[in-house]
């Protein structure tokens, strides 16, 4: 069965979001755990939560996904900056417990010309601060583009962040499509070729979970500009191979291409049609 779904706002609540989730097609969602531009998180409602994962029950949804923040930077050289990364992750850890055994994404972040190796040993510094025993969530390292002094757009640097993680158990990673397509790797004309690199220096068992997009900009171009589904440089034959890898199956997939909801609905009926 094909897991997708696409970025949603739970501005209205839980429950309403799954609702949409299901009116377009889809069978998950990602949503932001907080105001994804500033600090502000949704007061807890715990009946409006109840209901949602009854909703997930009855639909047979795969794991939802929870993205932190954009201004999350665990690996600035500004203290402030890393100590907000510490509040806001540590807060929405807790949180997430009441929606348990689901994914939270977030950018490893950029080092801010301090080096890549200070950078990977500051966000190995915040998840042994932030991740706890009995935690519910497993948080994935989403990959990057290798923009400006980006973390996390090379496999070898997410392995060197895991691998120095205390509770590793609770690590995965996204794989973003347009970000490793930017970085290197392509995906378009050598898809097992990636996941072979990837299982042999992480682990396929850590990929939780896909960003599906297609970019606006071309292979390596170390720049993140997300483009609607076949109407990228990686194109729509890549997106069928994509979804329909036997080794990428019940994993979720989840859009975050330039579109309204209209839009979201018709990428999720394109690509199921092509699902086999």
């Amino acid at each position: 069965m094909l897991i997708i779904g696409s970025h949603l706002s739970i501005s209205k609540g839980f429950y309403a979001c799954g609702k949409q989730a299901v009116d377009i097609g889809a069978n998950t969602f990602q949503f932001f755990s907080r105001n994804p531009r500033g600090s502000k998180a949704k007061d807890i409602d715990k009946e409006d939560i109840k209901k949602l994962i009854e909703l997930c029950e009855k639909n047979n949804f795969g794991k939802l996904l929870a993205h932190a923040p954009y201004t999350l930077n665990p690996c600035s050289k500004d203290e402030r900056t890393r100590q907000f990364a510490l509040e806001t992750m540590s807060d929405d850890l807790k949180r997430m417990e009441y929606l348990p055994n689901n994914l939270y994404n977030f950018h490893p972040g950029s080092h801010t010309g301090q080096g890549t190796e200070k950078g990977i040993e500051e966000i190995v510094w915040l998840l042994n601060n932030v991740l706890f025993e009995g935690q519910t969530t497993t948080v994935l390292l989403e990959t990057m583009s290798g923009k400006g002094t980006e973390v996390g757009s090379r496999f070898e640097e997410l392995k060197s962040i895991i691998d120095k993680v205390e509770l590793k158990d609770k690590m995965g990673v996204c794989l973003d499509t347009c970000h490793v397509y930017c970085a290197g790797y392509d995906i378009k004309n050598d898809l097992d070729g990636v996941l072979d690199e990837f299982d042999n220096l992480i682990g396929l068992e850590r990929l939780r979970a896909i960003h599906l997009n297609d970019s606006m900009q071309p292979f390596n171009s170390h720049k993140d500009r997300h483009e609607k589904i076949g109407e990228g440089s990686i194109g729509l034959d890549a997106f069928e191979r994509i979804i329909n890898n036997k080794r990428l199956k019940n994993i979720p997939f989840l859009l975050e291409t330039p579109n309204e909801i209209e839009g979201y609905k018709k990428e999720i009926s394109m690509l199921r049609s092509m699902a086999k």
